[in-house]
């Protein structure tokens, strides 16, 4: 028996039959949370400050159609050598819109980087160091639960309580698991653990659990039915995920900038990825360290207090949220209509319709999560996400909405529609050479066109993407090396493989993932529902006749890419190999990035090692040793039953 576990005798002889020793939920402070009107914008709550947001982003915008005229002019000279056709005109819109989509992205990265380069404090005058400040008003920390393992869980909600206490601030917060699990097993080993943590950290009245019966509305019902019934004891909630991570300090800073800036309504820190192994894992963990902080920084610039919401890492005014950020239900049946399932966006969007600033805090730091295993999981993640994303095409018309919350919207739907765009021209741009009038017209061989279109558009849609591409990337190497922390990927020239490693990676996946979205948005826009199921966080991806199954047709459309390419001439193939590369070699890619093993073999010889795998933050170090040496559930502890949620069934 772990010592940790055992019951004091003197308290067991204490307990009689019935009796209550700890509460499993607060006393009810309940909040009204109307759903919002999309049609008619509510009373704003507030007139938030002036934000140059619409400046800067109005300027990042005009700088993104300039280069894309620019880029179009070459384009449109060889395609509008004789008559513009149908598909001459379609090439010239994908160019266009894949262009625009690319040069934003880079121009975004790069004013991170220019900003970076000031050295400025958080324009929320969050400082990611020195002495903490105090607090005077209570905070819930939120980790919902859907069929999720429960050990990391509940190791990860220790170690952030454990983080909190040593801040001094502990008594300012209180900690919840909020369960939506429908897996009785699941359900009966979270309670189990859940009465364990309880007595383990010895503050009983600030850790509580309680256990919806149905997955209502999913996280953005559980998070309502929280603040419906017990929001009205706190002034914020932090949001979490089921593998997140956030440091005590981090979490005291939030709630002290949400105190001495009585207007934002939520502040959304840049969670970096931790604890992931497999090959496939480590290169979206690199990606996510090294890049990921620029990055943050250029959509902090132009969102300013315009700013978006992720779901998770986030401090939350509850009295805002409550009062407007309550989703309706739309109209129609699924997938389009009942819930919304990307709720984060809207949220974010109708708090900033009510006058609430909405804020990144890009610098802050202490703020983890992990991410997808392997290559199946993220495409089956993003499967519910690109449902989720088409629900707001109805919503960016929504009335009193900022123009900012509008784009983020779009940005988020564009996400999904640029992988079709980038099909569709790569099945034109193969088409175009074969069509006879282009040698006929010319009075020239078959190819002297093709040659002309390969020199020109190609050129420069793929030239030029491919640098708007690798230039962030390239940027956050050199401010790598400019604040000194290249010790800390390995050095430079290891820390310069690994971008390589990294990119070559990404440009080998890029393509799967491009025809997986096109597929998932088909079945979306054809009615068929994603559903909900838990997210797959553990090692352990499909076996081999699932790989070929799942990625069948990724071969087979490389395949047939390759040999049509080759009866043009040899330009397309030559500028489309890594595409065909990914789609070809997409089995042997999915298995091999889906291996512990060999990304534990990368993690020995530095392949793209990260800063926390050298010297790991004390709260990650804390959470996987829990995880690891957390007791089997051998003693019944003298605890409360759970309080029933009406219509709920035992747990044990």
């Amino acid at each position: 028996m772990n010592a940790l576990d055992r019951i004091p005798e003197a308290l067991n002889t204490r307990l009689q039959p019935g009796r209550i020793l700890f509460a499993d939920l607060p006393d009810d402070a309940p909040l009204d949370m109307p759903a919002q009107c999309l049609r008619t914008p509510p009373v704003a709550a507030r007139t938030a400050k002036a934000s140059s947001a619409s400046f800067r982003l109005g300027g990042l915008i005009a700088a993104t159609m300039g280069l894309t005229g620019l880029a179009l002019t070459p384009v449109y000279g060889v395609l509008s050598a004789d008559t513009i056709g149908p598909l001459d005109l379609l090439i010239l819109v994908l160019v266009a819109m894949l262009f625009a989509w690319s040069a934003f992205s880079f121009l975004s990265a790069f004013a991170g980087f220019v900003v970076g380069l000031g050295n400025a404090p958080c324009r929320l005058g969050i400082a990611p160091h020195g002495p903490l400040p105090g607090l005077s008003r209570r905070t819930a920390v939120l980790m919902p639960v859907y069929n999720e393992a429960p050990r990391p869980v509940f190791a990860r909600l220790q170690a952030i309580f454990e983080s909190v206490d040593a801040t001094g601030a502990g008594a300012a917060f209180d900690f919840f698991v909020l369960s939506d699990t429908t897996d009785p097993d699941i359900q009966a080993s979270e309670y189990d653990l859940f009465r364990r943590l309880k007595w383990r950290l010895g503050a009983p009245q600030r850790t509580f659990y309680r256990h919806r019966p149905e997955n209502v509305a999913r996280k953005a019902g559980n998070i309502a039915d929280w603040v419906r019934r017990f929001g009205g004891a706190y002034a914020h909630m932090v949001v979490l995920d089921a593998d997140s991570l956030m440091e005590g300090e981090t979490l005291v800073r939030l709630a002290a900038a949400m105190e001495r800036e009585p207007d934002i309504g939520l502040i959304q820190t840049a969670p970096a990825i931790v604890n992931r192994h497999t090959l496939f894992a480590r290169a979206e963990q690199f990606a996510s360290r090294l890049y990921g902080p620029m990055l943050a920084r250029g959509v902090a610039w132009w969102s300013g207090s315009e700013g978006n919401y992720w779901g998770h890492n986030a401090i939350i005014r509850v009295a805002a949220f409550a009062a407007h950020g309550g989703l309706p239900t739309l109209r129609g049946r699924k997938p389009f209509g009942g819930h919304i399932m990307s709720h984060d966006f809207v949220e974010a969007a109708l708090l900033r319709r009510a006058g609430w600033r909405v804020h990144m805090a890009s610098g802050l730091g202490g703020s983890y999560e992990e991410s997808p295993p392997t290559l199946a999981a993220l495409l089956a993640r993003d499967r519910r996400w690109c449902q989720g994303n088409l629900q707001h095409v109805p919503i960016i018309g929504a009335r009193g909405l900022h123009w900012i919350s509008r784009f983020h919207l779009l940005r988020g739907i564009s996400a999904y529609l640029v992988a079709p765009l980038w099909l569709s021209l790569l099945v034109s741009a193969v088409i175009l050479p074969l069509r006879p009038q282009w040698g006929e017209r010319a009075g020239a061989p078959l190819h002297a066109a093709a040659n002309a279109f390969d020199v020109a558009a190609v050129g420069v849609v793929f030239g030029v993407g491919l640098a708007f591409l690798l230039g962030p990337k390239i940027l956050a190497w050199l401010e790598m090396l400019r604040t000194g922390e290249s010790a800390r990927f390995g050095g430079m020239r290891l820390a310069a493989t690994n971008v390589a490693i990294e990119s070559l990676l990404s440009m080998l996946v890029a393509p799967l993932i491009m025809l997986s979205h096109t597929c998932s948005l088909a079945a979306v826009v054809a009615g068929r529902d994603s559903g909900w199921v838990a997210q797959a966080r553990e090692e352990g991806g499909p076996n081999l006749r699932q790989t070929l199954r799942l990625h069948a047709a990724d071969t087979t459309l490389g395949i047939a890419l390759a040999v049509t390419a080759l009866m043009s001439s040899m330009r397309p193939l030559l500028w489309m190999t890594p595409v065909i590369a990914g789609l070809a070699l997409a089995i042997p890619l999915a298995s091999a990035g889906a291996s512990g093993q060999l990304g534990r073999t990368a993690r020995r010889v530095g392949v793209l090692l990260v800063p926390e795998e050298q010297l790991p933050p004390q709260i990650l170090v804390r959470a996987n040793a829990l995880t690891a040496g957390w007791p089997a559930a051998d003693v019944e502890p003298a605890f409360s039953a759970p309080r029933r949620e009406p219509g709920a069934s035992s747990p044990a």
